[in-house]
């Protein structure tokens, strides 16, 4: 029920449209029941089973045959003024009228509910995607990005289909099961407390289906999420799997989740699939009882035999919607297993937010502080980064380098607060980056990573990403900055020209300096360049680095490399190894101590 509520706050916007939607079920239901009731003297008048009334009966408000009486007189006098084919006229347009306006309602109340299934569709959908932006970058480390894919499109299509068609059928269903049963309580109280028993027992028998439904859809919904995880890896893997001749190998790991699913869905579907045919039987071996007890009631004048075909009417008007009833529930069961999986990540604690009382921050002058900055992964019991201090002054150049694992990007990360120091402080011009709006702390970097991230869309959109007021001019020169330019031109479109999927249109090189003239664009005080020539040829790695070196001018920059060659420029060298600092100077300085950074320099020159 908690997840219901959960998905409440989403149909609050289209609260009017479901307030339509139940008025117009309402009218629905009001016109099914009353044609039920015009059946009675269509069958005894015009089949002639009873004789014509000429007098105006009496009328009791709380006696059920007095309706029946005061139809009968009604059709009698027409019958007897006009004859019985016009009788039958009279009869039929009433039947005719009566399902016309019922189904008008009908349509109108799906009409009016249609805006809202897909606006609620989309907003969860929105919530899902801003979310996802929202949190840090820890919750993705810890998550396959299949999964989450998974969610936002598999999660959200079975919510549709199954908790939103709840929204339709959790009104209109009940308010005509209601409605028949408050008809057959006005003609028979004990025949109804009959039924309603065997109601009940049926409800029960259904429900434990229900219950073996969510849990296994649960696990589908994840088994799902683990196999778009594999193929997402696979596309994305997929000239390593072909170097290595790997394609057997993934293909398997992928028929074994594939296969579990398949079973998994087996089960679900035997399930979902048993609850129409047998909650069509139970109808039916509850109608078989209520005829035989009925019939007793007859023959006991107990009854009118007319009224108790007004009864069995409204007990199918009971049982067909209580068989929709039936099929939703086990479609929610569902829903709710997907609903569970989005609400992990829509209702996931952002722990990376703006303190209270956070100061703007609009210009870097002094200095980065490290000071005695520890900080583990989760579920890690070492530190990652242990006791660091370090100072970045402004307009200097450090350099990171240590063996792979020694904490040179974790630290990095720490200082845009993509992670949030275990213990210590981040100062930048002596304010905590905690006490920092985020938004402006980030504004003062420019970051270029090993890999270059590119977007499918035109040049000119990725090099302005995240900056829509600048110039053409700006872009123009941004690219030229960071040798771009000229390659541009060469392109199709030049500056419009779509790159494609994370740029796989362009060379590394070609990618990696269009990073380069975003960092340069969004014109940071503060410069990162995480490993960004490590995996470029000979070529390309010049022209980056002839890039680097006019973004560097008048920047202060925090580099982390692998290539020492590119950083011996530095005017601080920081040597990290198991998440300490072990050494720290500058190139020649550090050469001349024999220590880890020595070695490192000897081992790549050999």
């Amino acid at each position: 029920m908690k997840k219901i509520w959960d998905l409440a706050k989403f149909i609050e916007p289209y609260k009017y449209r479901v307030a339509l939607n139940i008025v117009f079920n309402l009218l629905m239901v009001v016109f099914s029941i009353f044609s039920i009731a015009l059946f009675i003297p269509f069958l005894n008048i015009l089949l002639s089973q009873e004789e014509l009334i000429t007098e105006k009966p009496d009328f009791s408000i709380l006696d059920p045959d007095s309706y029946g009486d005061l139809f009968t007189y009604f059709f009698s006098q027409i019958i007897i003024e006009h004859g019985h084919r016009q009788g039958l006229a009279v009869v039929l347009g009433f039947l005719l009228g009566a399902y016309f306006f019922r189904n008008v309602f009908r349509y109108l109340s799906q009409f009016v509910v249609v805006p809202a299934r897909n606006g609620i569709i989309r907003d969860l959908r929105q919530a899902l995607f801003n979310r996802s932006m929202d949190l840090p970058i820890g919750f993705f480390t810890e998550r396959r990005k299949g999964d989450i894919i998974s969610r936002v499109s598999n999660d959200i299509h079975e919510i549709q289909y199954s908790v939103l068609h709840m929204v339709e059928v959790v009104v209109r269903e009940p308010l005509m099961i209601l409605g028949s049963i408050a008809v057959m309580l006005f003609i028979s109280a004990k025949l109804t407390l009959f039924v309603i028993i065997l109601l009940l027992v049926s409800t029960l028998i259904l429900g434990s289906i229900g219950r073996a439904l969510k849990k296994q859809s649960h696990e589908a919904q994840s088994e799902l999420g683990t196999s778009m995880s594999l193929f997402e890896q696979g596309l994305s893997g997929l000239k390593v799997i072909k170097a290595f001749n790997a394609e057997s190998l993934q293909k398997e790991k992928f028929s074994e989740v594939n296969n579990k699913y398949k079973n998994l869905m087996n089960r679900l579907l035997w399930r979902q699939n048993l609850s129409s045919p047998l909650s069509e039987f139970l109808a039916i071996f509850i109608f078989t009882i209520l005829i035989f007890y009925g019939y007793d009631l007859i023959l006991n004048n107990e009854l009118k035999a007319s009224t108790f075909i007004a009864f069995i009417l409204a007990f199918w008007n009971v049982t067909e919607p209580a068989k929709k009833f039936s099929n939703a529930y086990y479609n929610i069961r569902k829903g709710l297993a997907a609903s569970e999986r989005v609400n992990e990540v829509i209702l996931e604690q952002n722990t990376i937010t703006d303190a209270p009382n956070a100061k703007e921050l609009k210009s870097f002058g002094e200095s980065i502080k490290f000071e005695n900055v520890s900080f583990a992964y989760p579920e890690q019991q070492s530190n990652v980064l242990d006791q660091i201090n370090l100072t970045v002054p402004k307009g200097k150049v450090i350099a990171l380098v240590g063996p792979s694992g020694s904490g040179k990007s974790t630290l990095v990360d720490m200082i845009l607060r993509y992670h949030d120091v275990g213990s210590g402080a981040i100062k930048i011009d002596g304010h905590d980056i905690k006490n920092v709006k985020l938004f402006d702390l980030r504004q003062l970097f420019g970051l270029v990573t090993q890999e270059p991230i590119l977007f499918n869309d035109t040049i000119y959109n990725n090099i302005t990403f995240g900056d829509v007021n600048v110039t053409k001019e700006q872009v123009i020169q941004a690219a030229k900055i960071a040798n771009a330019h000229d390659f541009i031109l060469e392109t199709e479109q030049g500056y419009d020209t779509n790159i494609g999927d994370r740029g796989s249109k362009l060379s590394g090189g070609q990618r990696q300096r269009l990073t380069i003239a975003r960092a340069i664009l969004r014109d940071p005080p503060i410069l990162i360049l995480d490993e960004a020539t490590s995996s470029l040829d000979s070529k390309s790695e010049k022209l980056v680095q002839e890039s680097i070196q006019k973004v560097m001018k008048n920047r202060t920059a925090i580099i982390i490399a692998h290539r020492l060659s590119t950083i011996q420029h530095a005017d601080e060298i920081i040597v990290l190894k198991e998440g300490r600092i072990i050494e720290k100077g500058s190139h020649n300085d550090l050469m001349t101590k024999n220590g880890d950074y020595e070695k490192l320099v000897k081992m790549q020159l050999f």
